[in-house]
């Protein structure tokens, strides 16, 4: 588990699964990531991501359900790529950055990676704006999934100077 100032991020469990079917199935958080999917098998979903790095992050006071986070492999198959979801009541107000900034400590200081990548929507601005703002920069842009994509990187050695 990892702790922020005001997050907790523990590995997602079945107890999830509500709150992951609302991440699912509310459309400004789908908007930029392929529409709602109400149609998924959020079990065998929860028993995919149980072999993953996938972590439920919540209010560390009262422990209310405010995204997810995760570390999986690239469409590339190369890199580790972060990737979040946030209820949408829960945006601007900082709790993505502090989870996301958490889990890219943990990928390169427990799990020592080289490289971290991060996928979104070129017209997604508050995701272009958070990534930015941890320190990551746009590497490239592709065509994928309908939409243009801005491929961001970050390094362990670039995250070590900006530590």
């Amino acid at each position: 588990m990892m702790r922020t100032e005001r997050c907790s991020i523990e590995r997602m469990t079945d107890k999830d699964i509500p709150s992951i079917r609302r991440l699912y199935a509310d459309e400004e958080v789908r908007r930029y990531l392929g529409g709602v999917r109400t149609d998924l098998d959020f079990e065998g979903l929860m028993a995919v991501m149980g072999q993953q790095l996938h972590w439920a992050v919540r209010d560390l006071k009262d422990g209310t359900f405010l995204g997810g986070v995760s570390l999986s492999t690239h469409h590339n198959g190369q890199d580790t790529e972060v990737s979040y979801q946030f209820l949408p009541e829960h945006w601007g107000k900082g709790y993505a950055k502090e989870a996301v900034a958490a889990v890219l400590t943990h990928g390169f200081q427990k799990l020592e990676l080289h490289r971290i990548v991060a996928e979104t929507q070129v017209l997604n601005d508050r995701s272009c704006r958070l990534l930015e703002n941890l320190g990551m920069r746009v590497e490239e842009e592709v065509e994928r999934f309908g939409a243009r994509q801005a491929i961001y990187a970050l390094t362990r050695e670039e995250w070590l100077l900006s530590s």
